[in-house]
């Protein structure tokens, strides 16, 4: 089974808004609703999980696609952090686990991922533990420190790291507890504890449109793009 777990728990310190951004309405929809649209019509996408506060569940529910609402396997409580809403949302799933389940994680606020991506990182994972989507550094990239730069980075080796992320479940939920409860909290990515523990993690082409809404100009352009 592939599971797909949506992360809706954030508050959105950085787009200085008074709601979550991934509640904010564009074009009737809140963006999670625009999110799930694509998920949730996916074939190989067959459960869906969303960590949400317990106050925007319903409106959630209300706007959920007809798709979603055939694969909605439940609500998951966010957590301090994202890395403690993703496990949660595992938590939820491990009763149930069968070796070759697969868990898709996403964003609620990168609404204009497509199928064919989703895809990758799941055809990735029959070669792979995991698969993580990537861009390249356009940019020079550079080590600082006290306001000096240290070092130049080897452009060519670097690069950024996008949402969906797949992994091998029961491999993955193992790989976090392995961090509990204190290396945790240092955790930067999804896909750190699963580097960390060793295992296979592919990396795959990731998509320049598939942007995470963080700042006003970002939910600007998420409106412009929804709009056509």
């Amino acid at each position: 089974m592939n599971i797909a777990l949506i992360l809706a728990g954030g508050i959105g310190k950085r787009l200085g808004r008074d709601i979550p951004k991934q509640y904010i309405s564009v074009e009737g929809k809140m963006i999670i609703t625009h999110c799930l649209q694509v998920v949730s019509t996916h074939p190989k996408i067959d459960a869906i999980q969303i960590v949400a506060d317990e106050q925007w569940r319903e409106k959630i529910y209300r706007q959920m696609p007809e798709a979603a609402l055939r694969k909605f396997s439940g609500f998951a409580k966010p957590g301090p952090s994202r890395q403690h809403s993703i496990i949660n949302g595992l938590e939820l799933m491990m009763p149930s686990a069968q070796e070759s389940d697969i868990i898709i994680i996403h964003d609620a606020v990168r609404p204009f991922v497509t199928k064919a991506l989703i895809s990758a990182c799941v055809e990735a994972c029959a070669q792979h533990e995991g698969a993580l989507p990537v861009l390249q550094m356009k940019d020079t990239v550079y080590m600082g420190e006290d306001g000096c730069v240290t070092s130049l980075l080897e452009r060519e080796k670097v690069y950024s790291g996008q949402a969906p992320e797949a992994f091998h479940l029961i491999k993955y939920y193992q790989a976090n507890r392995r961090l509990k409860p204190d290396r945790i909290e240092k955790i930067n990515g999804s896909t750190e504890p699963a580097v960390l523990a060793g295992m296979d993690i592919a990396m795959i082409p990731g998509d320049e449109r598939n942007f995470k809404i963080t700042t006003p100009l970002d939910l600007e352009r998420c409106r412009l793009w929804i709009r056509g």
